[in-house]
């Protein structure tokens, strides 16, 4: 009885080797030529036998790819109409056991073991399986490699939504010895009986592929067993077109916050390294102060302020708190009475008169910083806010009224103000921030003729503003916020550890990182100062242009003009860890060449080449991680 079950398995794992000598698992990496990875693309072995045989898979984020190829060979099954598991063999079983099933399409396969209560015990995630035959072995070990007691478990086979569960014995004598099975030398048997395959391989975009690439096709590709194929492919270098006469938002310029709500005023250094134009220094265009409910602190801002107008500065102010004689408290939340917006709208006066007195011009002036916070600073609903705008609002004079500057740039705070004429026709400037929303394009407000600006953001706040990777997220957000046709970008606090200029402080540190010292420009301060030095107020967003568009180049461009000079600028910030090239077309102008700007990990706003502009297009090489200012010579 024992020989005659031996020869029973041996006829059953025979055949076994020859359903999956037809399979082989190639796996390998795609890279371009400088060895960036490219992820979701879609390779294909196409069996040249018989070209009806095409197995496929995407490559995973770091470029690998793992495949089970079906070959021609010794392959006459008839697959399922869906999907079959069979029984496991040998069962019952006390060492090992293998477990065949059969797919109709290439798909996600799941096999789960369960005990006898239902409980998992082992799991195989089973990815981009290729039509056909395929088979596991389970060594009757758990997912901690412990080996399971005898008895009754349960193994099934899952697809999509549908599934097929069977079940089997293990622990017990089956009276079949399989001498060292295991999976290492079953897969080694099978190998050693493979016979040669060749393939056409070919590597594709799929609908995710990053960066987008040039397919290839590499031919007869020989096979013998478990390889390990690399390919290298070419990226699809894309060109931005410029168009300088298609104008878009006005830029009011970019700056930062007055430090005065939580330490001294900063010093003439402070400033000048914060507005100034010289090398090391960031050239902020826009300081934002804050109208204090206290009218004796008023004349702490003057030092500063009046050291920045004269550099250039533009002055916009936000009130955090109104006077204490005019709130009052509802529900715990600080509002302005409702009988006292006449006054509220004289205390916002005042502070313009006090300003202009002292020889300071107030440009904008928000009616509440963060109206929608009710918890921290006295806080407006949309209907309040709504109605101070429409019958308050004109009795503020000598500014631009800046309305409702959101925590979030909500929509519902902003919308009933543009909707109607009186409210609209009060309101000069739309504001907002874009803490977690609130970042795009806001078509009613630029109907009506309104500038959009971004007047308050920060990130990064647990780390230094040296962090390399948190100051090339803020080169990103700049031109997101550009590219929602914002006229003005306005960091939090200038001095802090975490913002343009360090302040000493590492109260807050991660000991990972270079926190700044005490007044020095940080990368976050050079990264803004890409913008700001160069894209002066008065210049314009102008209409770029991508193609072919892709999937995950890392690289976007915006671009900027003055009109009364005809200088323009352009930025390009390359987010990949590799350099990228990039052809820029200029259309209707006639830029000759451009001066480079570039900060990354290891530059500061420095100073490269000259590139000339042949046949209206240069192409340009990024650093890795960078932002690339271009200004017209």
């Amino acid at each position: 009885m024992r020989n005659k079950l031996k020869i029973l398995f041996i006829i059953f794992y025979g055949l076994l080797i020859n359903d999956l000598n037809s399979q082989v698992i190639v796996r390998g990496k795609i890279t371009t030529s400088n060895n960036q990875p490219i992820s979701g693309a879609l390779i294909t072995f196409v069996d040249l036998k018989d070209t009806t045989y095409k197995n496929a898979t995407l490559t995973d984020a770091s470029g690998n790819y793992t495949l089970s190829l079906l070959t021609s060979i010794k392959n006459n099954y008839s697959l399922p109409t869906d999907f079959e598991l069979e029984q496991n063999y040998p069962n019952p079983f006390s060492t090992s056991t293998s477990i065949k099933y059969k797919i109709k399409k290439q798909a996600d396969v799941k096999i789960t073991v369960y005990d006898i209560l239902g409980r998992e015990v082992k799991k195989f995630n089973l990815s981009n399986q290729s039509p056909g035959i395929h088979g596991i072995i389970w060594d009757a070990r758990n997912e901690g490699g412990k080996k399971l007691s005898a008895g009754v478990y349960f193994y099934q086979m899952q697809i999509d939504n549908k599934s097929i569960t069977k079940k089997m014995l293990v622990g017990f004598n089956s009276n079949i010895s399989i001498p060292n099975y295991s999976v290492s030398n079953f897969n080694q048997l099978i190998n050693e009986n493979l016979l040669k395959g060749s393939y056409q391989v070919r590597i594709e975009n799929g609908s995710r592929t990053s960066p987008t690439i040039i397919p290839k096709r590499f031919e007869n590709i020989t096979i013998t067993k478990d390889t390990v194929l690399n390919y290298t492919v070419d990226k699809i270098s894309p060109v931005t077109t410029i168009n300088f006469v298609k104008l878009k938002q006005i830029i009011r310029g970019y700056g930062a916050s007055s430090v005065l709500l939580w330490r001294p005023d900063m010093t003439d250094s402070e400033i000048q390294s914060a507005f100034g134009l010289g090398e090391g220094e960031i050239g902020f265009s826009i300081f934002r102060i804050m109208v204090e409910a206290d009218s004796n602190r008023w004349g702490l801002y003057l030092p500063s302020v009046k050291k920045a107008q004269s550099m250039g500065a533009t002055i916009i102010a936000s009130p955090w708190y109104a006077p204490t004689n005019i709130t009052e408290k509802v529900n715990n939340i600080s509002r302005v009475k409702y009988d006292k917006y006449g006054e509220y709208a004289a205390h916002l006066n005042a502070f313009i008169s006090f300003m202009k007195r002292n020889g300071v011009k107030i440009y904008g002036l928000s009616v509440q910083n963060e109206p929608d916070i009710t918890d921290n600073w006295t806080s407006w609903t949309p209907n309040e806010m709504f109605n101070f705008m429409k019958n308050y609002a004109h009795l503020i004079k000598d500014t631009y009224v800046m309305a409702p500057e959101s925590f979030q740039f909500r929509r519902n705070m902003s919308d009933p103000i543009l909707n109607d004429s009186v409210a609209c026709e009060n309101t000069d400037i739309v504001c907002g921030h874009i803490y977690g929303g609130g970042l795009a394009t806001y078509p009613l407000a630029l109907s009506k003729g309104k500038e959009v600006w971004m007047t308050e953001y920060l990130f990064g706040e647990q780390n230094s503003a040296n962090n390399w990777s948190w100051a090339i997220k803020l080169a990103t957000n700049i031109t997101d916020v550009m590219k929602a046709d914002m006229s003005a970008y306005v960091w939090w606090y200038i001095v802090r550890y975490y913002g343009p200029i360090g302040d000493g402080n590492v109260a807050a540190q991660n000991p990972n990182d270079n926190y700044p010292k005490k007044g020095e420009v940080t990368k976050k301060g050079f990264v803004m100062s890409q913008f700001s030095k160069f894209i002066r107020p008065g210049f314009y967003r102008v209409e770029t242009n991508i193609s072919p568009t892709l999937i995950g180049d890392g690289v976007d461009v915006t671009a900027y003009k003055d009109p009364l000079t005809n200088k323009v600028v352009i930025v390009a910030v390359n987010t990949n860890s590799v350099s990228e090239e990039h052809t820029f077309k200029i259309q209707n102008s006639n830029v000759n060449s451009f001066t480079t700007y570039t900060t990354s990990s290891s530059k500061n706003c420095q100073k490269g080449i000259t590139v000339n502009v042949v046949n209206n297009t240069f192409t340009y090489t990024m650093e890795p991680s960078s932002i690339t200012t271009f200004v017209s010579n």
